[in-house]
């Protein structure tokens, strides 16, 4: 068998450790935080699992090869059945590594501090779904990294590490509603952006739109300790239609 007809090969160990670590390295070069970075691959690395995990279980690879008989297939079955609950077991413990902070750092809620990197995920994650109902904020990227903070600050580190599908699962479920909504009050809409309404000009909306349906009381408390503007709540419940 010539080179060209060699069969793939998988990763070893040595291998992956490598490209981990050249990727901490260049990380660090950039500024990256190394507790940051560990994290990042830690999710990539989870979310590989959870992925693959996922497409055994919806169907790939279910079936076995055509024309072979009742007990290879039933053998087929079971085998895709254990490799599947393997890949899950590790998936989970992939994340919940990934994610694991020290438990004395934890907020008087219970609940971890919220680090710039968890607010950086969430800005990625918000920016496309806002321009999918309407146009950019002008509102100061400062007090948007406050506002995703309160978000991020009702959720432990597992449900920040999955917030961004979180997100577009909630866009989704309520396009008709949020477009109404970015139409009637966001940029565009006769509404001023200074007032009680402003939020509705910033990204950040959809992130507090969601916590207003899913964790209503728990945003109200991280709102009022991060001090922030009670009108802009208040503005935005009201245009939700969803009085805390």
């Amino acid at each position: 068998m010539d080179a060209a007809e060699e069969e793939p090969q998988e990763l070893d160990a040595v291998s992956v450790r490598n490209a981990k670590e050249t990727l901490l390295r260049l990380l660090a070069r950039a500024g990256v935080y190394s507790g940051d970075a560990e994290e990042l691959i830690g999710l990539v690395e989870a979310g590989a699992l959870a992925l693959a995990h996922q497409e055994i279980t919806g169907g790939a690879g279910r079936s076995a090869p055509a024309g072979q008989d009742a007990r290879y297939e039933a053998g087929w079955r079971d085998g895709t059945r254990a490799a599947a609950g393997q890949l899950g077991v590790l998936a989970s413990r992939s994340l919940r590594h990934a994610v694991t902070t020290d438990p004395s750092a934890a907020s008087p809620g219970g609940r971890p501090p919220v680090r710039k990197m968890q607010v950086e995920r969430a800005q990625v994650a918000v920016l496309p779904l806002y321009l999918s109902f309407t146009t950019v904020s002008d509102l100061d990227p400062e007090v948007s990294e406050q506002v995703l903070a309160a978000v991020l600050g009702t959720m432990d580190n597992q449900q920040r590490a999955g917030y961004a599908g979180r997100l577009a699962d909630f866009a989704g479920a309520n396009r008709a509603r949020l477009e109404r909504l970015y139409a009637e009050y966001g940029p565009g809409s006769t509404i001023a952006i200074h007032g009680r309404y402003s939020l509705i000009h910033s990204p950040t909306s959809i992130a507090v739109l969601e916590r207003l349906a899913a964790a209503p009381a728990a945003l109200r408390r991280e709102w009022d300790t991060a001090e922030l503007p009670p009108a802009w709540l208040e503005g935005l419940t009201t245009a939700w239609g969803a009085p805390l």
